[in-house]
Order: C-alpha cells, then structure tokens, then sequence
C-alpha cells in the first residue's frame, strides 16, 4: 500500500510515532481515492537555533491521475503547530478536501450554476408596473417593476434584450423573473 508514501524529516530525528500518524492519514486517502500515483510527505522542525517554541512545517505533495495536489502548513499562520500531530492533522485534512474536489470534478458532479434566462421586452404595462419578457426559448416570463435592475423599469423599451433570472415555482401570471437586467449594445448573449 505504501510503495508510493514518501516521508522525509527535515531538522530533527526521525519520528517512528510520527511516521506512523503519516502512515495513517495516507491510508486513509487511499481508502477513499485508490489511484494515488505518489504522495511526498517532509516534515520539518525550524531551525535549531529558533528561539520561540518548535512551530513545524508540513508539506505534502499528492500526486494523482491529472492532478497534483500540494498543501503545506507555514508555521507563521498556525500557532497550533507546535504540536507535531496537529500539524500533521491539519495538512492532511486539507489535502482530502482537495482530493475530494478533485473526485467530484472528474465524475462530473460539481455544482453547475443555472444559466441566467435571456430575452426580449415583448408587453410593458407601466401604468400597472409589470411587463412580460419574451424568452428565447419562446416562453413568457411576467416581471414586476421592482424585479428590474438599479430602478431601471421606467427605461426599458419593448424589444429590449435582458437578461434575468427565473423565480421559483409560478405566479399568478405564469413563470415570474426574480432579476431583470437590460443587457445594452454591447454585450454577450
């Protein structure tokens, strides 16, 4: 299981007990990911002239198939660190937070974000403070006044493009926009 763990000590002995809680966390990584190619581990204690307590250095070099992951821990940011095990705690759990990025990315189930809708003005009853947009996928959206951008309900013209956001569940009137924004000369559809 270990061929691919790496540990190196940097400033100080040799750890058997420290070893062993590297050995520990990298097996637990391997658990939950089984392709690791490779995974680097140094261990370093600062220099032994250092007048304040032993803050240590982690750094961990994970490589799997298309990615490295490379976390360290700078003793300047965590105090806690003056307890090796903490450290070493702290290094590994951030590397299984990037590796478990990098797992839902690869299978496809990172979060993708609703693109917003996109239209034309096609009925604006200003008097009564609504208007409907015309989709492009042909469906009419009702909007209010106030679901318009920075108080711009009073400037939209019919046929104007804009861009908004569906609300949840219907309306009186069908599908409402949440957010309406005139999309002006230049811009991206």
């Amino acid at each position: 299981m270990t061929n691919w763990l790496q540990i190196s000590f940097r400033n100080m002995d040799a750890s058997e007990a420290v070893e062993a809680k590297v050995r520990e966390r990298a097996a637990e990584l391997a658990k939950f990911f089984d392709r690791i190619v490779s995974c680097r581990v140094v261990i370093e204690a600062p220099h032994r002239r250092h007048e304040q307590g032993k803050i240590f250095h982690i750094r961990v070099e994970l490589k799997v198939p298309g990615k490295e992951i490379v976390v360290k821990r700078d003793p300047s940011q965590h105090h806690a660190h003056e307890d090796i095990y903490v450290a070493v705690r702290d290094c590994f759990d951030a590397v299984r937070r990037q590796l478990e990025d990098h797992v839902r990315r690869r299978r496809g189930d990172t979060k993708a974000h609703e693109v917003p809708g996109h239209g034309r003005i096609r009925n604006l009853i200003a008097e009564q403070d609504y208007g409907f947009i015309e989709a492009s996928d042909g469906t009419e959206v009702y909007f209010h006044r106030n679901a318009v951008a920075n108080h711009g309900f009073d400037r939209l013209q019919v046929g104007e493009e804009v861009r908004f956001s569906l609300h949840p569940g219907e309306g009186e009137k069908g599908p409402q926009a949440s957010a309406v924004t005139p999309l002006g000369k230049h811009h991206l559809a």
